[in-house]
């Protein structure tokens, strides 16, 4: 299991995103991974009631990705992640500092699954309104934020973390209580998982994964107080020797 001392120490957020999080690679291939990603997002965020207030989102790594969609459909985002440069790396992006990555390929991608593509450079700056805090978090912990007292979220998106966080089922069971505390009753958790996935890798280094099945998770969801509303489970494109993911689970529960 991959420590949180180990992510501390030798997670490189920016060799993370050059690895998985470009369109397309050197040679000009897409990356389905992350479009099948982006289209699950945004069908899961045009479902009846995804709308509010405040939304949370735990374990937000340095990506953006996963609140392309949510952006649209909530007044302010607050963004948890353990890893002390992940965090940094966001808040780069966030400030339209020199250096950022450039996510403006995927936010165009997004644009395009709304309606209108050119529309990107709108959606960057209502994003980086819309993110009020960044706050370090750690989901293993009853109260994952610590000491910081947030309003109780109308959403929680959690995208590909708490399967990387956990070592085993159990820790994976509490992790999902101890978030669900941060959201207000009637409120909804939005989640993408990766299935039977036990390791990923770039940089030189492998990182662990919960290796999973879609029933141990709707199961957790349930065990949490939630009432799964969504559940879609579509195969990982293969041939990719960086993880041994075989599916990944798009989730919508009702706390």
């Amino acid at each position: 299991f991959t420590g949180t001392d180990v992510y501390q120490r030798s997670f490189d957020p920016r060799e993370f995103l050059k690895e998985f999080y470009t369109l397309s690679d050197s040679q000009g291939r897409p990356n389905t991974f992350l479009m099948q990603n982006l289209r699950s997002l945004f069908k899961m965020f045009s479902l009846d009631g995804l709308r509010g207030n405040t939304l949370i989102d735990v374990g937000c790594g340095p990506t953006i990705y996963q609140l392309l969609s949510a952006c649209e459909h909530f007044q302010e985002i607050i963004a948890l992640d353990y890893v002390d440069q992940n965090r940094r790396e966001l808040e780069k992006w966030l400030r339209n500092e020199a250096g950022a990555f450039d996510w403006r390929p995927v936010v165009q991608y997004v644009c395009e699954l709304e309606g209108d593509r050119e529309k990107w450079a709108e959606k960057e700056e209502k994003l980086r309104k819309k993110v009020r805090q960044v706050l370090k978090c750690d989901v293993t912990k009853a109260n994952p934020v610590d000491t910081v007292s947030l309003p109780p979220a109308d959403c929680l998106v959690s995208t590909l973390c708490l399967e990387t966080a956990c070592k085993d089922l159990p820790t994976f069971r509490s992790a999902l209580r101890n978030v669900g505390a941060l959201l207000r009753p009637g409120g909804h958790l939005v989640m993408l998982t990766v299935l039977r996935e036990t390791y990923y890798a770039f940089n030189q280094q492998v990182f662990s994964c919960l290796r999973l099945e879609r029933n141990a998770v709707e199961e957790a969801v349930e065990a949490a107080g939630f009432e799964v509303k969504f559940s879609e489970v579509q195969p990982c494109p293969p041939g990719d020797d960086r993880d041994d993911c075989e599916a990944v689970l798009s989730l919508v529960a009702r706390r």
